[in-house]
């Protein structure tokens, strides 16, 4: 990478890191800036003093070719770049590089397991499960971009008491015949469960109620663990429901998971490490139930065995952290869940450590995607399904395609207005910090000005309806020395810092700022500089720029998990 290459040339004539380097705002003050804080502290100097010594040591230096200038600045040394020299060298550079511009060897191949989507069976899939979904596919494909195995896995709860009430349910209000989508029909069904077992609690008589449903709800999960019986064969039949609906919506977003793990086929595992962690002392009997008392360490009690000999997640989980270190060779196990569950994590780790089984198991976590009127709950019913918000970003990007494009066929508009969507859906949960809670709002997400991905998507357009005007694929760099040409390529060239950051603090919302503030640099430059009009040789070597540009963001696009489109 020329810019990283140019950093660490310089960091070394002055015996500095390259990572101490910092893009000036505005550009007017240099290309490039050394801040002399934290160095001067060291040296005893004052940071005028310092930038002084500093400019002594460049003078008598054999600078790169690219640097024009420098001159200290209060506290900063800055840099000027040559900008036909830079230019040149950075656009061969994105050229010679194609697809993997901004790929760094970072990883190492260490294997790194992601598991996400991790979708209960029985219930709806709403715009909370969408963000997990597209947050575990990005830090996937940037972490395999940065060279690490990245292996996606999901785990689905398929065996959990919220199957039972679905269940129970189901039988009593008799959907079997209801005409409807069968996973919507099996979040409605939990839903409404969740209510009965909710208004019961707060009737005044409603004690006796309520303890007789959790009885039937736990006759139905227990039969459903016993593997046979009539609720046994009613959970086969939804739960392949479930799973034909969940794999309807990977392929729809592009998402593709190396194993699918479900709750049911570790469950026995799970059991067995249960007694034997008993035996061990690891965990413990209270009244009936088995708990890890983690107390001592600060990390509270969890509970692994209800009272009524009914498995809690932790059962399942155990057998499958276990399964995934010894059947994949793990260096890292990662799970992409809510917030909430940074604890548990930590109580699961803590008791593998206990049992002297010494794995490494990470929390990623992200906040809540809310409704305007507050959290959602599919207990409540209160949730935006991914039916609801589906239709709604897609009827919505299609009306737009045809608005623009009457003469197009069905399915070019189908298509376009689809990719249309899918990007709108995943920028809007990925922009935003992992840890900052998203209320998402449709106008918003599918605005084509601001912060969205219809605008980096219309700058991509924009891009190749020049790009179509012009198949010149030979030109001199040099010749762009325009001021706006040099930000332009100079941001292109900090592509690979953002991929390295963002993969290294698995935030993907730093990959989409960068993408945004590079399409306003390039909209400031198409709006004040001629490209087609400009002279042939200058022309062509803008149009070489163009093509460089439409290379960072292809490559940008395709880690945040949506398509650059040629024509919208």
């Amino acid at each position: 990478m020329f810019l990283a290459n140019l950093k660490e040339r310089l960091a070394s004539l002055l015996s500095v890191s390259a990572d101490d380097f910092v893009y000036p705002v505005p550009a007017e003050l240099g290309d490039l800036s050394l801040p002399l804080f934290a160095l001067a502290k060291s040296s005893g100097l004052s940071p005028a003093a310092l930038a002084q010594e500093k400019i002594k040591l460049l003078e008598q230096s054999d600078l790169p070719e690219a640097i024009q200038s420098f001159r200290a600045v209060g506290p900063y040394l800055n840099f000027f770049f040559k900008a036909g020299v830079f230019n040149r060298e950075a656009l061969f550079d994105i050229e010679k590089a194609g697809p993997d511009f901004g790929r760094l060897a970072v990883g190492r191949q260490q294997k790194v397991m992601l598991e996400y989507s991790n979708a209960n069976t029985h219930k709806e899939y709403h715009i909370g499960h969408l963000r997990n979904l597209f947050f575990g596919d990005a830090v996937f494909r940037i972490l395999a971009f940065n060279d690490y195995r990245a292996i996606p896995v999901s785990y689905i709860n398929d065996f959990g008491i919220h199957v039972a009430k679905t269940l129970w349910q189901w039988q009593r209000a008799n959907y079997k015949d209801v005409d409807a989508p069968k996973g919507w029909l099996l979040g409605k069904c939990y839903a409404e469960a969740s209510n009965l077992l909710l208004q019961a609690e707060i009737k005044e008589d409603g004690g006796l109620e309520k303890e007789k449903m959790k009885t039937e709800i736990s006759t139905v999960m227990k039969e459903i663990e016993s593997r046979q019986g009539k609720n046994y064969e009613l959970w086969q039949e939804t739960r392949a429901w479930s799973i034909a609906y969940f794999a309807e919506i990977y392929q729809r977003f592009g998402v593709r998971f190396e194993h699918i793990f479900y709750e049911s086929e570790v469950i026995d595992d799970g059991l067995k490490m249960v007694a034997e962690f008993l035996q061990r002392g690891i965990l413990k009997n209270n009244q009936g139930a088995v708990i890890a008392d983690l107390e001592e360490y600060g990390l509270g009690v969890l509970p692994i065995i209800r009272s009524d000999g009914t498995a809690l997640y932790p059962v399942a989980d155990l057998a499958l952290a276990r399964l995934k270190f010894n059947e994949y060779h793990l260096d890292e196990s990662v799970y992409i869940v809510d917030v909430r569950q940074g604890l548990y994590f930590k109580q699961l780790a803590k008791i593998f450590e206990l049992a002297g089984e010494n794995l490494k198991i990470s929390h990623l976590g992200y906040d809540f995607v809310t409704l305007r009127g507050g959290m959602m709950s599919s207990r409540n019913g209160n949730v935006i399904t991914y039916s609801q918000i589906w239709d709604e970003a897609y009827t919505r990007t299609r009306h737009e395609v045809v608005a623009r494009h009457q003469d197009w066929e069905i399915k070019r508009i189908e298509s376009t207005a689809e990719k249309l969507a899918v990007a709108a859906l995943k920028f809007e949960m990925l922009k935003v910090r992992a840890d900052k809670i998203i209320t998402f709002d449709m106008d918003e997400a599918l605005r084509f000005d601001g912060f969205t991905a219809a605008y980096l998507q219309y700058t991509g357009a924009r891009l190749a309806s020049i790009l179509r005007k012009n198949e010149t694929l030979t030109a001199d760099y040099s010749l762009l020395i325009h001021g706006k040409e040099l930000s332009l390529a100079i941001m292109m060239q900090r592509f690979p810092e953002a991929v390295a950051k963002a993969g290294f603090q698995r935030d993907l919302s730093i990959l989409a700022r960068y993408l945004f503030d590079l399409s306003q640099v390039f909209n400031d430059y198409y709006h004040e500089v001629a490209i087609l009009k400009a002279e042939p040789a200058l022309s062509s070597a803008r149009i070489g720029l163009l093509r460089s540009l439409r290379q960072v963001l292809v490559n940008g696009f395709s880690l945040l998990g949506f398509d650059y489109l040629e024509e919208m």
